[in-house]
């Protein structure tokens, strides 16, 4: 299905459906300017994504040879489709150099290993990371190879046609995600940096201190920016993005609130415990009915959120064969230090 959202420039939406992941779908943008056009995220490997993004590039009359591809951020959900599309068809690729080499290092390095081992050592059993190596979409749905890319820093600019867009770094998510910005018509890509109808998953990742700080740093750096039109990368838009940017930082100060509040009760608690007992929007399902994959997301969260109080010297951890956090002040104390206003 595709939905035209803007005239100048003409900027189209193509529905690629997510099948059997809470997403539901990614939203792919297609922005055609002149002779040329750029095309924004794949959708997953997979028989389902692949059919419904090629049959919207030929409604719109686009031939993956005369049009550039930029991919936001290294998640198998935006990436997927790369080498599928282009491994035999010259495509302009670009994508953030930050996440494009997190992308290599995890495809043919070792990455998944050490990721495995970092959530063993929070609590997550061995058995499900051993079982997710097959169901993990971010796994499953990725690309079949290395592609090559034009990687790009924050600022850098794209031109298609007469249309100028620059990229906007915003860490958090993944280590090196990337907004695309067209400044004349004050339109924005945010990617999965800011979601509307769900919040964006901010995990800990290897090599990153404080993702979560990261993330929230971030979503200050685009309140600076006048926008007029927000497009996310999955579901809808129907809220203020700067309303939006407000309500994501009151839920991850009442998630940071919480992890204290669940420590002052019991310290000495796993990452997985903690995660165990977070409220999480499950549908009213309990931990032990989690899936496994859901699981792993929850406890990634987690870990972001203690790897920030750690950073904010509230939380402390300990460090055996399974590590384990305590607080180091009071509860109401560690609270008042929590502050998600813009660093200086």
């Amino acid at each position: 299905m595709v939905t035209k959202i803007n005239d100048v420039p003409a900027i189209f939406q193509i529905y690629v459906p997510l099948p059997d992941n809470p997403l539901k779908n990614l939203n792919c943008y297609v922005l055609k300017s002149g002779n040329e056009a750029l095309v924004i995220d794949t959708g997953f490997n997979r028989p389902e994504c692949k059919q419904a993004l090629e049959y919207g590039m030929k409604e719109l009359k686009i031939d993956i040879e005369h049009t550039s591809l930029f991919l936001t951020h290294l998640h198998s959900d935006h990436v997927g489709l790369v080498y599928e599309l282009t491994k035999h068809k010259k495509c302009h690729i670009y994508m953030g150099k930050i996440d494009y080499d997190y992308f290599v290092n995890t495809t043919i390095g070792d990455m998944w290993l050490k990721t495995e081992q970092k959530f063993e050592q929070e609590g997550f059993p061995k058995e499900y990371t051993t079982a997710l190596r097959n169901t993990n979409p971010a796994r499953s749905f990725a690309p079949s190879g290395i592609f090559e890319a034009t990687t790009l820093n924050d600022g850098d600019t794209i031109q298609i046609g007469d249309c100028i867009l620059q990229t906007i770094l915003v860490p958090g998510h993944t280590p090196g995600q990337m907004c695309l910005y067209i400044q004349k018509e004050k339109i924005l890509f945010t990617a999965d940096h800011i979601l509307f109808d769900i919040t964006p998953n901010i995990t800990s990742w290897i090599g990153v201190k404080n993702s979560l700080g990261d993330y929230i740093q971030s979503l200050h750096k685009i309140k600076r920016i006048p926008i007029q039109l927000a497009l996310p990368a999955h579901r809808k838009n129907d809220i203020n993005i700067y309303e939006r940017i407000e309500q994501i930082l009151l839920h991850h100060k009442i998630r940071l609130e919480d992890t204290i509040d669940i420590l002052a009760k019991k310290q000495n608690l796993t990452a997985y415990q903690i995660a165990s007992f977070m409220k999480w929007s499950m549908r009213g399902k309990c931990w032990e009915e989690f899936p496994i994959t859901q699981r792993w997301f929850a406890v990634g969260e987690t870990m972001a959120h203690l790897d920030y109080l750690i950073a904010i010297h509230v939380v402390e951890k300990l460090v055996k064969n399974v590590n384990q956090y305590r607080l180091i002040y009071s509860a109401e104390k560690c609270k008042s230090k929590i502050d998600l206003s813009e660093r200086k």
